[in-house]
């Protein structure tokens, strides 16, 4: 569970929220629930982080984006931990993120495993692969408008 807001950290997480995910632009690395938590204050901040996927490959990316934002407003002091536990899981994505994802044509996950097309919302859908454009998505085909589309999964 992503920590409370206060008033203190609230300025870092306005900054946290404008910064995307580099897989996924269309989404900031808050609504994806990447960031755990904020500590700290303008002398010296922790910001917590949590892959989507242990070995997923943009969290030096992530990392980088996140210390270059923070120096640009004035924060020094930055350290940024990566913790594993608890895991990662797709019930830490916001419902605004949700809907952006679907806007931006990626199928996205459901409590229920109900794939639909994000282009004509059908769920006559079938999986090409386990794997996707990347590790955390998989690509479907829709049977109705025949596009492909990735589908991030559930985990």
């Amino acid at each position: 569970m992503i920590a409370e807001k206060n008033i203190l950290s609230k300025e870092i997480w306005e900054i946290l929220e404008a910064i995307p995910d580099p897989e996924l632009p269309a989404l900031s690395i808050v609504d994806l629930g990447i960031v755990r938590n904020v500590n700290g204050d303008k002398n010296a901040i922790e910001i917590i982080i949590t892959p989507t996927y242990s070995g997923c490959p943009a969290m030096d990316m992530i990392r980088m984006y996140v210390r270059l934002n923070l120096l640009e407003h004035g924060y020094q002091n930055i350290k940024i931990t990566t913790t594993l536990s608890p895991a990662w899981t797709t019930d830490w994505i916001t419902e605004k993120a949700k809907q952006q994802l679907k806007d931006y044509g990626i199928a996205p996950p459901t409590k229920d495993n109900k794939i639909v097309c994000p282009l004509c919302n059908s769920a006559n859908v079938k999986m090409i692969s386990q794997f996707g454009s990347t590790a955390c998505k998989a690509l479907y085909q829709c049977n109705d408008c025949k596009e492909p589309f990735d589908y991030f999964k559930c985990h």
